[in-house]
C-alpha cells in the first residue's frame, strides 16, 4: 500500500505522536540504538508511536528534560494519551523495532550497549503496564526506519542494507 504523504505523521527523535484516523500512518527514521515503540488499539483504530533514545530518565542531569527521550517516561505518556483519546487499556498491544548495536566495543561493559539496554527497558515498561508485544525487530547492527499502518496494524521495517519486512 503506497503511503500518501498527507496522511503520514512523522515522529522525530525523542518524540511521540498519536493518530486516531484510520487512514493515517506513523513513521520514524534514524532508529540506530533508539527503539521505535508502537502502542495501538486495533479495533478502535488508534495508535501512538514513541522514538525512545535512552532507557532511563535517571540518566538525565537536567531536571527539565524531554520526557519523550526515555523509555521509562515516554511509554507511560504514550499509553496515557491513547487512553485519554478513547483507547481501551485492556485492548492495547505493542510492536517495537530498533535497539541496534551501531558501534563495536572491545569492552564487555553493558553500559556501552545502549541499543540492547533500550530494547530491554522498553520491554520492561510495556510489561509493567501489561501490554503484550505482538511483534519485534530489535538488535543487530543496522539502522531502521519504521512505518505503522493503522488500517492493517502492520509495522513496516526497513533495515539499512537488509531490505524491508512487515511485522
Amino acid at each position: 500500500m503506497a503511503i500518501q504523504e498527507k496522511n503520514l505523521i512523522k515522529v522525530g527523535i525523542a518524540d511521540l505522536k498519536i493518530v486516531t484516523k484510520q487512514n493515517n500512518f506513523l513513521r520514524t527514521s534514524g532508529l540506530g540504538s533508539c527503539v521505535g515503540v508502537v502502542v495501538y488499539d486495533f479495533s478502535k483504530k488508534m495508535a501512538g508511536m514513541a522514538h525512545v533514545m535512552l532507557p532511563d530518565s535517571n540518566l538525565s542531569r537536567d531536571s527539565n528534560f524531554n520526557k519523550f527521550k526515555y523509555a521509562d517516561t515516554a511509554i507511560p505518556i504514550l499509553i496515557e494519551q491513547l487512553i485519554t483519546s478513547g483507547a481501551r487499556k485492556y485492548a492495547l498491544k505493542a510492536k517495537i523495532a530498533g535497539g541496534a548495536q551501531m558501534f563495536s566495543f572491545s569492552s564487555s561493559n553493558d553500559m556501552l550497549r545502549i541499543g540492547k539496554r533500550n530494547a530491554e527497558a522498553v520491554k520492561q515498561v510495556l510489561q509493567q503496564f501489561g501490554i503484550p508485544i505482538i511483534a519485534e525487530d530489535v538488535g543487530g547492527n543496522s539502522g531502521r526506519t519504521i512505518e505503522f499502518v493503522l488500517e492493517t496494524g502492520m509495522l513496516n521495517v526497513r533495515t539499512v542494507n537488509m531490505g524491508e519486512k512487515e511485522i
